[in-house]
């Protein structure tokens, strides 16, 4: 990341806003912003197949699931986050992963601008290609602070969006469980 373009781009704002940069509460303001976004948006220099490298064998085909998985990310349109709640399930082929190699998996997608739909599809998309699984589906619960703070403003709203490949995609009875474990 561009740290000196992120400063000048803060005080650009800062000064369109109305608010004088160099005032004693905002002085450092351009630096922190800088540093928060080396950190918020971390996933754009990340490769996520890292995490799903490292798998281990099993003899069973059962459902794995991980519900539950808290998430941060920012809405691409509005530069403003959304955050909520991570649930996947996958039908191993054989192979499993670390149960935090999913958890790492969400974050570096939720780790850069980006809509709900587009995160869910691309953790979906990264399983099935990294564990090569029998199926997939992903379902994201999220709270945008673009519809909270602004625009229509309604607090306490959540957007749920649904991915699911293989065979969640044949099997309804699949879904339904899925849709039972994590409720």
């Amino acid at each position: 990341m561009d740290q000196e373009k992120i400063k000048q781009g803060v005080r650009l704002i800062l000064e369109g806003i109305g608010e004088d940069p160099k005032r004693e509460g905002l002085k450092e303001t351009p630096d922190r912003i800088a540093r928060m976004y080396e950190e918020i948006y971390g996933g754009l220099k990340e490769e996520p197949s890292i995490h799903l490298r490292k798998t281990f064998h099993v003899d069973n085909d059962e459902m794995v699931v991980e519900r539950d998985i808290t998430f941060y990310s920012t809405c691409e349109h509005h530069l403003l986050p959304f955050y909520g709640k991570a649930h996947i399930a996958y039908i191993p082929d054989g192979r499993v992963a670390g149960l935090s190699k999913l958890a790492r998996t969400v974050e570096v997608y939720a780790k850069r601008p980006q809509i709900q739909e587009k995160l869910t599809g691309q953790i979906a998309d990264a399983l099935m290609e990294h564990l090569k699984p029998k199926g997939v589906m992903v379902m994201l619960t999220a709270e945008h602070m673009c519809m909270t703070m602004r625009g229509i403003k309604k607090p306490g709203s959540q957007t749920v969006t649904v991915a699911k490949r293989g065979r969640f995609l044949e099997d309804s009875e699949l879904v339904q469980e899925f849709y039972l474990m994590v409720r």
